[in-house]
């Protein structure tokens, strides 16, 4: 909070970021180009890559007592300890895995709206369909009441009062996501976990923080939520699986499982070791990367720490963006250039914005940065992933930005000169 404009990496430092990263600057099948859409997925670590290859090629099965086995096993082990360095979630919750986390969404909410009584659901406007969609499935199934917060048209994001309007003692459930896949605004999820619980001490709340764990810190002490979870394939990994944590109370829930297995446990089968090593590999690159500012043994405090130099890192980013540079104009102050939801307090943003031109539609938009080297992506009110959120807003659509802490000033300073060109067109 020191940094309200961020603070960038060092030249020697970015460079030893962007070297444990594949394909920043070119694709092996178009060429040069900068990636600008890491909101719907994200640059791979190379690490995550090499284990990848290392661990899928064994054959062998983790559930047998021959050292292979043991090995992988210890491989799953470490990777859902490191799921709880990442959220620093307590000992006595579950971990989850599916192959997506939309899935694992599905799961979590059904677990407590089957089995918790009440009258109704409260969620927000602004959520995934992962997450709107589940409440509004087990609502229907169940015969609640679903009750949708609002949007702030200032922010971008939900404010607390607005979702803890909603909340009574009949509450099942509130299920809210950390952050905006179209603003960037991050909610103020301690202020809402404390205003729900003041209405109701015992509410379940579930968190989608897909959007928002490669960004930021997340610390389930202080945001003592039941149910939340992120993707790899948006963290750095690769696609194929959906992670969550739930506190002990919903592990303890009716849910599909093995009945010879614990009540806690809501693995089904084998999960793939692969998966887990990916886990690991992300915890151990942001742990390296706070290192390089901390001395310390704790993994959880370098991990902290390493986010934290993330977000600073993202939040310089995005200013240079905003405000380019006397002889670079930034995009709010470019010609035929709007910046939607534009909130000031970017302490409350993560690195993605939405956009629009004057002289030039959403999706031609995008077409004209592909022809210019530059992935972006368009949020169209016809799609069901944008459709709810940009009615909230009052707006069409618009063009969403969404680089990541491993892109550098001069990446941003290409994505001004081109959008410089098609503001011009």
């Amino acid at each position: 909070m020191n940094y309200p404009n961020g603070l960038a990496f060092s030249p020697e430092i970015m460079q030893e970021v962007r070297d444990k990263f594949l394909y920043l600057d070119e694709d092996k099948f178009v060429g040069k180009r900068q990636y600008f859409d890491n909101a719907g997925g994200s640059f791979r670590l190379k690490e995550v890559e090499k284990c990848f290859v290392e661990l899928d090629s064994i054959p062998d099965c983790p559930e047998r007592i021959h050292n292979m086995a043991l090995y992988l096993q210890d491989v799953q082990k470490k990777g859902e300890e490191d799921v709880r360095i990442i959220l620093n979630a307590p000992e006595s919750g579950s971990i989850l895995t599916s192959l997506t986390a939309s899935q694992v969404m599905f799961q979590m909410v059904g677990a407590v709206a089957e089995n918790i009584p009440g009258t109704n659901i409260v969620t927000s406007v602004l959520e995934h369909p992962s997450a709107f969609d589940a409440v509004s499935y087990y609502a229907e199934k169940t015969g609640r009441e679903l009750r949708v917060a609002q949007s702030n048209k200032l922010t971008g994001g939900v404010d607390p009062e607005e979702i803890a309007k909603l909340i009574d003692e009949n509450t099942v459930l509130l299920s809210v996501m950390y952050a905006s896949n179209i603003t960037g605004a991050i909610y103020d999820m301690e202020e809402i976990v404390r205003q729900a619980r003041a209405v109701k001490p015992d509410l379940y709340i579930v968190v989608d923080a897909v959007q928002h764990a490669p960004h930021g810190v997340i610390d389930l002490a202080k945001t003592p939520v039941d149910a939340i979870n992120f993707a790899p394939y948006k963290f750095f990994a690769y696609r194929g699986s959906g992670i969550a944590y739930v506190s002990e109370r919903v592990a303890k829930l009716p849910h599909h499982k093995l009945a010879g297995n614990a009540a806690g446990v809501w693995e089904l089968g084998s999960p793939a070791p692969t998966q887990f090593a990916a886990i690991t590999a992300i915890v151990d690159y942001v742990c390296w990367l706070g290192g390089k500012y901390i001395e310390s043994q704790d993994r959880r405090a370098l991990f902290v720490e390493g986010m934290t130099r993330i977000k600073l890192q993202e939040r310089a980013l995005l200013y240079h963006m905003l405000e380019g540079t006397d002889e670079l104009p930034g995009l709010r102050h470019m010609e035929n250039v709007e910046v939607y939801l534009d909130y000031e307090d970017l302490t409350t943003r993560d690195l993605i914005l939405a956009m629009g031109f004057s002289n030039i539609g959403y999706t031609q938009a995008v077409r004209e940065y592909e022809k210019r080297g530059v992935i972006v992506y368009d949020r169209l009110i016809s799609s069901i992933y944008s459709k709810r959120m940009l009615e909230s807003f009052d707006i069409q659509g618009a063009v969403r930005i969404s680089p990541l802490h491993c892109n550098s000033m001069e990446d941003i300073d290409i994505f001004l000169k081109v959008t410089q060109e098609i503001a011009a067109l």
